[in-house]
């Protein structure tokens, strides 16, 4: 019931401080298994998307001040999918994938949206690890290869000197906290994504892959703000 009266409030047009106060704690009742089986309907999954931004696909990002209401939606939203198969089956129905993806394109062309990114690239690792049909949806679909890898390419600020070589600076100073997080959720998609691309079909997947194959080599030469972090890293 504290749920569901939770998802009631936030599918009003409530203020900015309330949304984050209601997800807060539904991200923490969404540990329990138990209680998310109430609560787990397309109604309750649709009002934690659309806080997201993920229900809108032309809509830039550009309230700053919402930023925080999209990161505990995401985070919401990670909880639920990890913890319930019903989550999971209605992911597929509502094309969850493709919405992160579109959010994920959005983030490219904005500064301050480091924990979107992450997250979202933490809720589509989920979704690849725990559906097999959005897997193949990701890698058939979505050219989600190329997403993710152009994701990491970001997190990881890779410079290029030829086609597949990437600029090798001894002297650049390690990532930042969330650069580095992005860029372990970035490469842990791409491994569910590519777990089944052993053979390679076409001419543009195997750009995608020496392009890949570039900026991994890189992340290897790269180090994180700690030595711990560093090695979650590689």
């Amino acid at each position: 019931q504290l749920c569901e009266g939770i998802l009631n409030i936030l599918e009003k047009d409530t203020k900015t401080s309330c949304q984050v106060a209601c997800l807060e704690a539904l991200r923490i009742l969404s540990r329990d298994k138990k209680v998310l089986v109430p609560v787990t309907t397309k109604r309750n999954m649709q009002i934690l998307m659309k806080l997201a931004k993920l229900d809108t696909v032309e809509d830039p990002l550009e309230r700053v001040s919402e930023f925080p209401v999209i990161v505990e939606a995401l985070k919401c939203l990670c909880n639920i999918i990890f913890n319930s198969s019903v989550a999971q089956k209605l992911s597929l129905e509502l094309n969850l994938a493709a919405m992160l993806c579109n959010l994920l394109q959005k983030c490219e062309d904005r500064q301050l949206v480091d924990d979107i990114k992450c997250f979202d690239l933490r809720l589509l690792f989920l979704l690849s690890l725990l559906h097999t049909d959005i897997r193949a949806q990701l890698r058939q679909e979505l050219q989600g290869v190329q997403v993710l890898t152009q994701a990491l390419e970001s997190a990881l600020s890779v410079r290029w000197t030829e086609e597949y070589k990437a600029a090798e600076d001894r002297d650049r100073p390690p990532l930042s906290l969330q650069e580095t997080d992005c860029a372990i959720e970035a490469l842990k998609a791409l491994f569910n994504v590519t777990l089944d691309s052993w053979n390679v079909h076409s001419e543009n997947e195997s750009h995608q892959f020496r392009y890949m194959a570039a900026i991994l080599r890189h992340c290897l030469l790269t180090t994180g703000p700690t030595e711990e972090k560093t090695e979650e890293l590689h």
